[in-house]
């Protein structure tokens, strides 16, 4: 299989998503107005962490486009719980794309502790071979919440998904922990904003 050219449309979705959702979080600045939109980042997969994934779950790889959704990941990180639900409501209205599948993680945290919000959808990108629809998965999630998963995955990497149990309690403290920060900060999300936008016209 020529990877390069596999993976080409997937690269476009990547670089297109990221330059709209940046795009949105411009549009809300030029307004001064709060950005749910703290930044953006997005990957495609790389190619051994793909057939990787294609032998655990038993997908052939000429199936990987239909079988696997992640192979475009967009991340979307926010400042507050709440801005979180706005981006999945921004999302949901844009018709540039179509919805596949939502998960809820942050209402329905994973047993390890992670927590984000997961969309699954349908982008189509022109190609010179015509309109060709490629699955990709946006995470949104808050900063706190993206520090934890950054730090889980690096340790899932190391100990091969096999993180001893001493390590995953300490986790799932640290999981929590970071979730009581968000609530908390959600508490004072009205002063920090009047702060950021004090800043803001200070600074311009």
């Amino acid at each position: 299989m020529n990877w390069q050219v596999k993976l080409a449309p997937y690269s476009q979705v990547v670089a297109e998503l990221k330059v709209k959702l940046r795009g949105m979080r411009a549009q809300f600045e030029y307004e001064s107005s709060h950005s749910p939109i703290e930044f953006v980042t997005g990957r495609v997969k790389p190619v051994d962490s793909i057939i990787r994934k294609a032998e655990k779950k038993k997908i052939p790889l000429d199936q990987i486009d239909e079988q696997m959704q992640d192979i475009a990941g967009l991340r979307v990180v926010c400042q507050f719980v709440d801005d979180i639900y706005t981006v999945v409501d921004m999302i949901r209205s844009r018709e540039d794309l179509s919805i596949i599948e939502e998960k809820d993680y942050i209402t329905n945290k994973k047993e390890s502790g992670y927590r984000s919000y997961h969309m699954i959808i349908n982008y189509p990108v022109e190609t010179i071979h015509g309109m060709k629809k490629v699955i990709a998965e946006i995470q949104i999630r808050t900063l706190a919440m993206n520090f934890w998963a950054t730090n889980e995955h690096s340790l899932n990497y190391k100990y091969e998904g096999a993180i001893p149990s001493e390590i995953q309690t300490r986790l799932k403290k640290a999981a929590e922990a970071a979730f009581k920060l968000d609530e908390e900060m959600s508490k004072i999300k009205n002063e920090v904003q009047e702060a950021q936008r004090y800043f803001h016209h200070k600074t311009t």
